[in-house]
């Protein structure tokens, strides 16, 4: 009994020894800081408690890394300062731009992760590679799936290297008015991770299991402020803008169009952890273009939000429900529909404001309004959207959330298309336990239109068990005949759905596999009181190399059964009749070489029956780097149909080339080439950016959308008949007062 009770203190004491292990102790300091990438003051040379002895996540997760890496940390009234140190075998790095907010994968770079409020939740992230080029972005979801994961949040920091014979150092100054917190709270939780292609491995402070992201909030250490944090930094932010644009609609025969705009962003920091945002006449026009896409689907797709005023805190907002029944969808705001061409225009916006954060340790919520202007050709009246949300944390990383929606026509007339108001109430828990075992989310959210709609119903199921060598997810989805989230994403509505997943992993300790896993997946939905309408059951295997190329194969049979004619070419071809259902079998694969080389590829194809045919295709691309200052990319997707109810075999064509230019780390070039066959369109965009002070900048834009014709009408090919053409200058500059 002794030995046990004397085993029994020691494990408790091994344990909690390993805990203080990861804590780094961050003394407060009157000394200056200079970056530089030298580690000359004091504060560097005395500090004795930092990040050290990184763990590797890949290729295996059971040892030390292979190369040290090291992090201090210090604090003044104004920043945060940490000094990193990346020990290296060499100094041949992977540096693949020199653009801020570069993929980490690949590339020889190191990423922190800071969680203020210590909640396993949320977290901002900061990143740098040896040449010093930044990247910034925030972790939502407790960093349990990719979708929690962004890089589009921008702000003002600063981040200088230098390269040594065996290391690179950074050092970084992160103001406190870029981050947001309680200042009564003096442990803040931390990770980082590093990914070294000297000696092609991926490690963390914090270890993380290989089954988890790498960016899992559910394993981070402390950081412990020796006094209290007093900020002195800005609490308000100026972000003007003005704006010169040129636009030429050829197609509707309209005269060109010359404008000149201002406008701009405010932020106050209302308390240290709440954040109120305001905007007033805003443009988005420097916003990169989306990637076309070949939608062969019945319904539609989404594409991220990428304007900057939506971002932050955007979780609060957009992460209710699931990806596809999504009660607010951001890109709503700024687009309507025109009931004369039934196609979607811009919709200018007034303005509006955006009050997000914490209000303590427990709670967070989210108020945004947005006013848009009258479209009277388009039938469309001055339009309010808000949003309301709250989010209380439960237990160690978990939380139960409810929003509110509201689209309110204002001063609308009888001859206005759009509804007086539409309106969403939900309720979401979302489940994450420490270590991630467990995860997962519920909701139900009930939508309020004027016709009084029945069955309004949304409600969905999620949650998944992941072991180290087993994952299974349990997912199940509800949409009633008369859910109506107007300014959601719902992909479709009347249906319920179950989805069950299952892997179970391998780790080949030799050989050229490092990880693999065998796959079952299974989809159905039914329509109340009708049926089964849509059944995938797909099966396969991936493997992930030690050279970090992967490979998946899936073997798949689809069940559909048309309720309305589809045209499933997407050519607007002889579409198949309603009442009709197929079942058909395919084969598809992905390969994605290895990014860190110069020249890497990733392929998809596609092969099999296709409805009540066959249908042949591939899509990926090709990426040719010249290291640091840019690269050329060709993305490509071929479709061809071999459909026998067609007189002639039927194709789609979407070709994307794109060239990525950094001259400097502040100087950058893209041009973006797209050929869509399916919407008959070649879209030229080319942007240049110059940023001449922290997160300000000098954007000129170029667009051309040209009528490219069908490429299965001989007499209808490639006329390139312009249909519009526009030239942006904008300038913005962020001031803190």
């Amino acid at each position: 009994m002794k030995k046990l009770i004397f085993l029994f203190f020691i494990c408790v004491y091994s344990a909690a020894q390993a805990q203080s292990s990861y804590d780094i102790d961050i003394p407060k300091i009157e000394e200056t800081i200079i970056l530089d990438g030298s580690l000359d003051e004091d504060v560097w040379k005395s500090a004795s408690v930092y990040a050290k002895d990184f763990q590797q996540y890949f290729p295996t997760d059971s040892v030390i890394a292979e190369d040290n890496t090291t992090i201090r940390m210090a604090f003044d009234d104004e920043n945060l300062y940490i000094a990193i140190e990346c020990f290296t075998r060499g100094s041949n790095f992977v540096i693949p731009t020199l653009k801020r907010d570069y993929r980490a994968g690949g590339s020889d770079n190191i990423t922190l992760l800071i969680d203020p409020f210590s909640d396993g939740a949320n977290a901002f992230m900061f990143g740098t590679n040896p040449a010093g080029v930044q990247r910034e972005g925030l972790i939502s979801r407790g960093g349990t799936d990719i979708e929690g994961f962004s890089t589009s949040w921008d702000n003002k920091w600063q981040c200088e290297t230098k390269i040594y014979d065996n290391k690179y150092i950074a050092e970084m100054a992160i103001p406190f008015s870029t981050l947001r917190f309680n200042k009564d709270i003096k442990q803040w939780k931390f990770n980082s991770y590093r990914f070294d292609m000297q000696s092609n491995e991926r490690s963390t402070w914090v270890p993380i299991p290989r089954n988890q992201w790498i960016f899992n909030l559910g394993f981070m250490g402390n950081m412990n402020f020796q006094e209290e944090i007093t900020s002195s930094g800005s609490k308000v932010s100026l972000i003007p803008y003005a704006i010169s644009s040129y636009e030429e609609d050829v197609e509707a025969g309209s005269p060109p169009d010359v404008k000149f705009n201002i406008g701009g962003d405010a932020k106050f920091a209302i308390t240290s952890g709440l954040n109120l945002d305001l905007t007033a006449n805003p443009d988005f026009s420097q916003v990169e273009v989306d990637r076309q896409v070949t939608n062969l689907s019945r319904f539609e797709i989404s594409f991220p939000e990428r304007r900057q005023f939506f971002l932050e805190n955007a979780d609060l907002f957009s992460s209710f429900g699931f990806e596809n029944i999504n009660p607010f969808f951001s890109r709503r705001i700024g687009i309507v529909n025109d009931t004369t061409t039934d196609t979607n225009i811009q919709n200018a916006i007034y303005g509006g404001l955006r009050l997000s954060g914490k209000i303590n340790n427990n709670w967070r919520v989210g108020l945004l309004s947005m006013m848009t202007q009258k479209e009277e050709k388009a039938g469309q009246p001055d339009i309010n959207y808000t949003v309301a949300t709250v989010q209380r944390k439960i237990g160690a990383r978990s939380n139960i959330g409810g929003i509110f929606v509201n689209r309110q026509s204002i001063n609308g007339s009888d001859n206005d298309i759009t509804e007086k108001y539409n309106r969403v109430v939900g309720l979401d828990y979302n489940l994450a336990t420490r270590s991630n075992l467990w995860s997962g989310k519920t909701f139900v959210h009930k939508s309020i239109s004027v016709d009084s709609k029945t069955d309004a119903i949304a409600h969905g199921f999620d949650l998944t068990y992941n072991k180290r060598k087993f994952l299974a997810r349990w997912q199940h989805e509800y949409v009633g005949d008369g859910y109506d989230a107007q300014v959601g994403f719902i992909r479709r509505t009347d249906y319920f759905k179950v989805g069950p997943d299952f892997r179970y992993f391998f780790y080949p300790s030799k050989g050229i596999v490092n990880r693999s896993n065998l796959f079952v997946n299974y989809r159905q939905f039914w329509i109340p009181g009708l049926g089964k309408t849509d059944q995938d059951i797909a099966t396969g295997f991936s493997l992930e190399f030690r050279n970090n190329s992967r490979l998946s194969i899936e073997l798949g049979r689809k069940y559909i059964f048309l309720f309305d004619e589809f045209d499933p070419t997407g050519t607007d071809s002889t579409p198949l009749p309603e009442d009709s259902e197929y079942n058909y079998y395919f084969l598809m694969a992905n390969f994605r070489s290895d990014n860190s080389k110069l020249l890497s590829t990733n392929f998809r194809p596609y092969v099999g029956q296709y409805f009540n045919g066959r249908r042949y295709g591939a899509r990926g691309a090709v990426t040719y780097r010249i290291e640091p200052y840019g690269s050329v990319a060709l993305n490509y997707n071929y479709n061809l149909f071999d459909m026998p109810y067609l007189d002639e075999k039927k194709s789609t064509i979407l070709l994307g080339p794109r060239f990525d230019v950094s001259f400097t780390k502040s100087v950058f070039l893209t041009a973006f080439f797209q050929y869509n066959s399916q919407s008959q369109n070649t879209n030229i965009n080319t942007r240049f950016q110059w940023r001449f002070a922290p997160a300000s900048d000098f954007f000129l834009v170029y667009s051309d959308n040209y009528f490219s014709g069908n490429p299965d009408d001989p007499s209808d090919r490639f006329d390139f008949n312009l249909r519009n053409r526009s030239i942006v200058a904008k300038v913005t500059y962020w001031l803190n007062m």
